[in-house]
């Protein structure tokens, strides 16, 4: 990658098929790219992730072919989609020749102002064309976790995402599981055969319109050029998924002199299984954690349901959402109550640092300049009990007011060990270690839960604001380990303790 950029450098989009050039500025989202290409079906609704009125289709990368994955236009940076493939609602049908999506939607009456149409649409094809979903019995989501499905597979949950504000739910619902499987020449379902397009280096420099300063968006090619990179310059912005940035972007004004896109670095995007860790990469995004993981760290697949909504999940990484260093971020509770460790690399090496030591105070971390989170490492074995608890004014895509993960392991009718992780009671993410101490040693049953929940009302410094009162959380954590304690039961089928 060149030292110096240059103002002639392009960036080319595929567009419904068709190559369209981005001409900048770097902060450009994608929705704003392709309204100014006449593409009007994706709208802007709240300009933060949650309505998903701007849902796309992008290529991933799948295995040896690639994935139509729905992301959210508006946080999206328009350079981050050089080189790769977009369909938007245009690009899925015609007036003379609709997409089965469109087709259902119509027919089952999921429109009425018409607003969020296209966004459900798109978000729609994506679970149209998951490979995995096959015709089944449908399942509730109380019997499945956090998805449910219908009798064609279709997880509604892919459209946790997209808001509706006049036509109801029911006929979209009706629309989705109506579909059936795509036929044999359907052209998108034959590009998943495919591999997806390689990301390309891009090095754009463009002036901001309003304040005529310089923007530079640069992509680099491997892990050691994006170092060099951020050596060199170490206001540099990180931006993996783009889902805290883009807000920033579009609600707060931000501007950045410098971005630098690590989404698709190679070496952030592997998952290791190793006799003492399981490495996950810092870019992998949660989508594709859930997927591959497929479960085998419960406390994780616990978390996956209960993050946002699918549209965020597809974008969002592990790296970027503890590299906020938020205290009401949901992945570190968990990741705390699994002992994680961060490994943070630059051009001096890597250096490993336990991730109850990262925080050290409000969005702030031992993080230096010019390093970057590459992987997460969790300990193995994993604790055999485990839960993740999010309290929040809504079920899904919503800020918790208070987050806990819990991974106990008991032995022989003894807890030997216990990590809480606790998120939203004060200035950082932290671990119940006073609770911690209470548990390990005691008897697994009511009596020792009931003295350590007390103990756990009191761990942190919550306050008030908007989301919850201090006192509400401190009751919610008081509450939260009684409630680990009988999920528990229910799951092992265990009868009545004996000592309620």
């Amino acid at each position: 990658m060149s030292a110096e950029a240059t103002q002639e450098t392009k960036c080319l989009v595929t567009v419904n098929g068709t190559v369209r050039e981005f001409d900048g500025p770097p902060h450009a989202n994608a929705l704003d790219f392709l309204r100014g290409q006449r593409l009007i079906g994706c709208k802007e609704g709240c300009a933060e992730g949650e309505c998903g009125a701007c849902s796309i289709l992008v290529a991933r990368g799948d295995g040896e072919g690639s994935r139509w994955t729905a992301v959210n236009a508006c946080l999206l940076p328009a350079a981050s989609l050089d080189g790769q493939e977009v369909i938007t609602s245009e690009g899925l049908g015609s007036v003379a020749d609709l997409h089965p999506v469109q087709a259902e939607m119509a027919n089952r009456g999921g429109s009425q102002c018409g607003y969020c149409t296209p966004g459900f649409i798109c978000s729609m094809a994506a679970e149209y064309y998951r490979p995995e979903r096959t015709a089944s019995p449908a399942v509730s989501a109380e019997a499945s976790g956090e998805h449910e499905c219908g009798p064609n597979g279709f997880d509604l949950h892919a459209l946790s995402g997209n808001l509706c504000r006049c036509t109801g739910y029911r006929p979209i619902r009706d629309a989705a599981y109506a579909l059936g499987a795509p036929e044999e020449d359907d052209p998108l379902a034959a590009r998943t055969q495919r591999s997806a397009p390689h990301p390309v280096a891009t090095d754009i420099l463009r002036a901001d319109t309003p304040t005529g300063e310089l923007g530079r968006f640069r992509r680099a090619t491997d892990l050691d050029q994006a170092l060099q990179i951020l050596a060199a310059e170490p206001q540099t912005v990180l931006v993996a998924g783009a889902t805290d940035w883009g807000v920033e972007v579009n609600i707060k004004g931000a501007r950045a002199r410098s971005v630098l896109a690590i989404d698709r670095l190679p070496e952030l995007r592997q998952i290791h299984w190793g006799e003492q860790f399981l490495e996950l990469g810092a870019a992998c995004t949660l989508s594709e954690l859930e997927r591959q993981l497929a479960g085998r760290v419960p406390l994780l697949g616990k978390l996956f349901g209960q993050f946002a909504s699918r549209l965020i999940r597809n974008s969002a990484t592990l790296g970027g959402n503890l590299g906020t260093g938020s205290p009401i971020g949901d992945t570190p509770p968990a990741l705390l109550a699994l002992e994680a460790q961060l490994v943070l690399s630059s051009i001096r090496g890597n250096r490993v640092v336990a991730l109850a030591e990262y925080f050290t105070g409000y969005r702030q971390t031992v993080r230096e300049p010019g390093e970057m989170i590459t992987a997460i490492r969790i300990p193995l074995p994993l604790a055999e009990l485990t839960s993740f608890q999010k309290i929040s004014k809504r079920r899904f895509d919503d800020i918790s007011s208070v987050a806990v993960g819990y991974a106990v392991t008991v032995e022989d009718g003894v807890i030997s060990k216990a990590r809480i992780g606790l998120g939203g009671v004060a200035a950082t993410p932290l671990r119940a270690k006073a609770t911690e101490e209470m548990l390990e040693g005691k008897e697994w049953n009511l009596d020792t839960i009931r003295a350590a929940a007390s103990i756990t009302g009191e761990e942190g410094t919550p306050m008030d604001d908007h989301r919850a009162s201090a006192s509400y959380r401190k009751a919610m954590l008081a509450s939260s380990l009684e409630r680990f304690y009988a999920e528990q039961l229910s799951r092992s089928g265990a009868g009545q303790e004996q000592n309620s």
